[in-house]
């Protein structure tokens, strides 16, 4: 769907999971924000994790939802803090924090997005890998063109 030529940019949709390939992300994210006078949304995503449940019949206790989200929203605002430090003028930053897949979320954000971007690897994957698993998915669906910003 095509942008007005009065209308605001569309934002510049970041991945956020608190890694320091976030961070490059991020940093880029906001750069190209500002370049474009666009804003950034920064979104971290959570979601409960798979149990397939014990021989005893007995499950661990497990953290409400709010606290995942908690924890979530706590690495987002740390690594925006983070990086708008770095910067001499940030490009304005809204945050989000959604439940579900990481992939998903992001897809579902960048349907209004002029731009995707995420670090090449984020927390969870074997450092051999060049690009992660959610990276790799966004790159071949998003809705939007996608910048994989390589570690640092």
């Amino acid at each position: 769907m095509p942008q007005h030529m009065d209308e605001k940019p569309w934002p510049v949709v970041v991945g956020v999971d608190g890694s320091t390939g976030a961070q490059a992300a991020l940093r880029w994210g906001m750069a190209q924000a500002k370049l474009t006078g666009s804003t950034v949304e920064a979104i971290a995503a959570w979601q409960y994790p798979e149990v397939y449940g014990y021989s005893y019949g007995w499950i661990p206790s497990m953290p409400e939802g709010g606290e995942f989200a908690k924890t979530a929203e706590h690495a987002l605002l740390e690594t925006v803090d983070t990086v708008r430090g770095q910067m001499d003028d940030p490009a304005q930053v809204s945050i989000r924090v959604a439940e579900g897949h990481p992939a998903q979320v992001l897809m579902d954000a960048a349907r209004n997005a002029q731009l995707l971007v995420l670090g090449s690897r984020g927390h969870g994957t074997f450092s051999g890998i060049l690009l992660g698993s959610v990276s790799q998915h966004c790159v071949q669906h998003a809705p939007c063109p996608v910048v994989v910003v390589p570690q640092p």
